[in-house]
């Protein structure tokens, strides 16, 4: 069973002499529980992929189901809160509040989502503890080291218990030690939880370890291979 797919997906920035099309009609079909490496050089179309099927931008045109409903036309708000409850974010910048607590960092998507105090603190507790960093849960965001800091991003995402992460980069600004961890967590959630595992990347190895690789040059997918 598909859990995202894209028909024809295109996307292009400015008109007329300046328009520039990053992605040129995409089709792509996610199957639920997959783990897949979204693979191109610098402006090759990978992150707009990524941020179109993660509903972060809209497409110029074509279509992006998610569990065979078609969001195209789905309101602001509704969008929003359907990309709140379905997916989870890694990216290689950190996007933290670092002068505020861990566990009020990574309780932000239930805050988001109305949930009550009590319960955020539990499940943002128990999403801490899956990247082993519960006793870091007073700590000031600031004082992390960077694996940390990428942890935190991960128990963010996963809190609210998402369909999908999307990891752009997710071991970019990280030593290769401290990488190999950080997939290895993210590994170990699609594997143990069956969630989905989107990643943007151009690093081979990480691309290797992922059940499909999907190439993108120029704003086509050249080749998918599982």
């Amino acid at each position: 069973m598909s859990v995202i797919e894209a028909k024809n997906l295109k996307r292009s920035y400015g008109k007329n002499e300046s328009k520039f099309e990053a992605l040129k009609g995409v089709d792509v079909k996610i199957e639920k529980g997959e783990s897949v490496a979204i693979v191109g050089k610098s402006g090759s179309g990978k992150s707009t992929l990524m941020h179109l099927l993660a509903l972060l931008d809209h497409p110029s045109s074509g279509e992006i189901l998610l569990n065979d409903q078609n969001t195209t036309n789905i309101k602001t708000k509704e969008l929003n809160k359907l990309r709140n409850e379905s997916f989870g974010f890694v990216f290689q910048q950190f996007f933290m509040n670092t002068k505020d607590t861990v566990l009020n960092n990574v309780m932000l998507p239930l805050k988001i989502a109305g949930i009550s105090a009590g319960k955020r603190k539990k499940m943002a507790m128990a999403a801490l503890k899956e990247v082993e960093l519960d006793d870091k849960a007073s700590n000031k965001a600031n004082d992390l080291s960077g694996g940390q800091k990428q942890r935190v991003c991960i128990a963010r995402a996963l809190v609210n218990n998402p369909q999908i992460i999307f990891a752009d980069e997710p071991t970019g600004n990280l030593d290769s030690k401290t990488g190999v961890k950080v997939e290895q967590i993210l590994f170990d959630l699609n594997k143990k939880q069956g969630i989905t595992l989107i990643i943007v990347t151009h690093d081979d190895e990480l691309a290797a370890r992922c059940d499909r690789q999907i190439h993108i040059i120029d704003g086509n997918i050249v080749k998918d291979v599982k």
